[in-house]
């Protein structure tokens, strides 16, 4: 039947594209569009699910699914130098999707560009509190000195994405990489499609290309795979997952929060933000809202990571506990009725409105004046990262943070610290153990972490922190793939194989 197809196509003088068993095109559904396709905003999960190492890729990249640490992707090698630098040895034979040669001034361009003051690259925040300066020794071999000096710099350096030297700095709309695939259409509000490349240096993927559509409920998602309208969606609910032969759940490494802006009154005060954390009934939300298998948080990062301290517990839910701490606070001058802005992302996950409500009614049962707003991911930004709006009123923004790497130091700098891009409070002892930290190896690394995650818990209060997801996919039964805890931030095509 292929070959009378192919035979009737040269006849009437067409062309026709084999299509070879174990290869051709997918369709992916998402929950939220993404807004730009700039390489250096890959790190955000709506951006980098399309095009993290499939358009744009990286000197070194974290083994989720095979385990095995941090492996090779442009860099061939590394070792760190006598005087702690990192010197890496660059994959040759490489070219870039517009053509172009790979080589060390287009690894060095790239972070420079990162570091830029002239864009809001989202994968600088990774880099707070040390200054790296990238040293071309030649075309294919490069240095990093880091200062202070950071053990871990090839595991940090999975965040960065190389573009060509020639690259603005300012946002590009038409991403270049070296991967396997290249944006071949995009029209904004309906698709993105992403075609493999002929001359990637690499293997040949069985997806030959691969069509993103953008769906808000997950009912909607998991009905389109169901029906083939789709072969797979990253994020479905947990009451959509229902076969077996279609729908997986994975340890996901995102953890939902509250973030608290400790600079404004009532906010201010840790009192209230203990009573915040007291009114909320966390166990409510497991096996109703949220998967029954989802683990409540004690840490902004998941349990699998450096340093989680295990002592640190969960606040119980106390609302009369906390209703006391908001009149200590009222009868000391606070003024705990000025009303509280809950800012969160819409179909940021699952139940993501039916859980914000429910937190709103806890907390106001308490006493406190909250209101519930609701806006894209552009907007959201703008709440969640510095410089923070003047003349705002206090705010709790709703965020998932995702942390699959295995060490605390891609959160807590830009997340905790004075100079954080999404910290909302400063505090010298958190600084410090921040810095410590992150140049501590071994046992002293995971201690000094631990520390850290217990001050900011107990005494701090920097958040309210509420759970660490668990995520389902469904996949048709076309393909073989399994997600894993990093499918909900990066979605790797090479691994996806066709039946």
């Amino acid at each position: 039947m292929r070959k009378t197809a192919l035979l009737c196509a040269l006849v009437m003088g067409t062309s026709l594209s084999p299509v070879y068993a174990g290869s051709g095109p997918i369709k992916v559904v998402l929950a939220e569009e993404a807004d730009l396709l700039e390489p250096c905003m890959a790190t955000r999960s709506n951006i980098g699910r399309i095009i993290m190492e499939n358009v744009s890729e990286t000197l070194t990249e974290l083994d989720v699914r095979g385990g095995t640490g941090v492996q090779p992707r442009l860099a061939e090698k590394w070792e760190q130098n006598s005087d702690g630098s990192w010197r890496f040895h660059l994959r040759q034979g490489v070219k870039f999707s517009d053509g172009t040669g790979f080589d060390a001034k287009d690894v060095k361009h790239s972070f420079d560009r990162i570091m830029s003051d002239k864009n809001t690259c989202e994968s600088r925040r990774y880099f707070g509190g040390m200054t790296v300066t990238p040293t071309v020794v030649d075309d294919y071999t490069i240095d990093f000195k880091a200062d202070p000096v950071q053990p871990i710099l090839p595991l940090l350096l999975t965040l960065v994405t190389i573009v060509p030297e020639e690259t603005p700095l300012e946002f590009v709309r038409e991403p270049v990489g070296t991967g396997p695939y290249k944006l071949s259409n995009w029209t904004p509000g309906q698709q993105i499609v992403l075609t493999s490349r002929d001359d990637y240096w690499g293997a040949k993927p069985e997806v030959t290309e691969a069509t993103y559509l953008f769906r808000a409920d997950p009912a909607v998602r998991a009905a389109m795979v169901q029906a083939g309208e789709a072969d797979l969606s990253p994020s479905i609910s947990q009451v959509e997952a229902t076969n077996p032969a279609t729908d997986f759940s994975y340890l996901d490494s995102e953890t939902v929060y509250l973030r608290i802006d400790h600079n404004i009154e009532p906010l201010n005060d840790v009192r209230i933000r203990r009573a915040l954390n007291l009114a909320i009934d966390r166990q409510a939300f497991l096996g109703t809202l949220l998967p029954e298998s989802a683990l409540l948080a004690t840490a902004i990062v998941p349990p699998p990571t450096l340093g989680w301290n295990k002592d640190v517990k969960v606040p119980a839910y106390d609302p009369e506990a906390a209703k006391k701490l908001i009149e200590e606070a009222k009868a000391d001058g606070v003024k705990v009725d000025t009303p509280i802005t809950i800012i969160a992302r819409s179909a940021n996950f699952p139940n993501v409105t039916e859980i914000m409500e429910a937190i709103q009614q806890q907390l106001q049962e308490v006493g406190l004046k909250v209101e519930l707003k609701f806006v894209e991911v552009a907007e959201h930004e703008q709440y969640y990262s510095k410089p923070f709006a003047e003349g705002r009123g206090p705010q709790l923004v709703a965020a998932m943070h995702d942390n699959s790497k295995g060490d605390p130091s891609f959160s807590m700098f830009f997340k905790y610290a004075t100079e954080g891009t999404q910290s909302g409070f400063s505090d010298p002892k958190v600084d410090d153990l921040i810095k410590r930290a992150s140049a501590a190896v071994g046992d002293e690394r995971a201690k000094l972490w631990s520390e850290l995650i217990a001050y900011l818990h107990d005494d701090v209060v920097a958040d309210v922190l509420l759970f660490h997801m668990v995520g389902f996919s469904r996949v048709s039964e076309r393909l073989d793939f399994k997600p894993t805890m990093a499918t909900n931030s990066m979605l790797q095509l090479s691994e996806i194989k066709i039946k």
